[in-house]
């Protein structure tokens, strides 16, 4: 299925993982420092890693932002921090997703295919897709590029995702549970990852949830992306 590494100073934790995945039929190592983690990667090939945070050399999300330094592989954050801001500093250090412990085994899974499924998608041929235009928004989906009147954005992978998908229905509204399945590729989730990745992107876009300009939140049901000033159209 795929070639694991985790990341985890817990022994009966990792224990745990290591015989889950392996019952899944994924190819499993395991380590139990960042330092080993990073000596891993380095020489070995993984298709996805799981990252515990608090390690006993190396903070999990400083180890985060060195691996990012040298590969481009998954990670999904394995976490007892539930905090806002923590998993916003994950997020956008460059975690693909988080888990906060404890978890079930079936949850793991969900995630872990779902992560997959966005990677491989990721690295198959895309066929060319058009210039998406909002308003001052102009989002490139082939070259994963956004300009706002004319500046480039400096947006995560994921940030881009959802914005890509909302600029492709512009003034509809979507219902949150289609942003787990499109973007995420989750058929069921905690809304608290779309409201943090939402609340970053506001921030790159100069606007508030309480002043919206080009993304706006329908309580109850779901969000739209519009040029500023299209609800006061008749």
């Amino acid at each position: 299925m795929a070639s694991v590494l985790v990341v985890e100073d817990d022994q009966f934790v990792r224990s745990a993982l290591i015989r889950h995945l392996t019952d899944a039929s994924h190819t499993v190592r395991s380590v139990g420092t960042a330092l080993e983690a990073l000596r891993e990667v380095a020489h070995f090939r993984f298709d996805l890693v799981i990252l515990d945070l608090g390690l006993p050399d190396l903070d999990g999300s400083e180890a985060l932002k060195m691996l990012r330094g040298i590969t481009d592989v998954p990670v999904i954050i394995a976490t007892a921090r539930d905090g806002e801001t923590e998993i916003v500093r994950l997020l956008n250090a460059g975690a693909d997703d988080y888990l906060t412990k404890p978890f079930s085994v079936e949850h793991l899974s969900a995630r872990i295919a779902a992560v997959l499924r966005r990677s491989r998608a990721a690295a198959g041929e895309a066929p060319p897709s058009p210039v998406l235009r909002v308003g001052g928004l102009t989002v490139d989906p082939l070259r994963r590029q956004a300009e706002l009147d004319g500046v480039r954005l400096d947006l995560t992978r994921r940030e881009f995702d959802l914005l890509a998908f909302l600029a492709g229905r512009p003034g509809v509204v979507v219902p949150r549970r289609e942003l787990l399945a499109e973007v995420w590729q989750q058929s069921y989730g905690d809304d608290q990852t779309i409201d943090v990745h939402l609340s970053w992107l506001r921030r790159k876009l100069g606007e508030t949830a309480a002043r919206p300009r080009y993304l706006h939140t329908l309580r109850g049901v779901g969000v739209k992306l519009e040029p500023p000033g299209a609800e006061a159209q008749p």
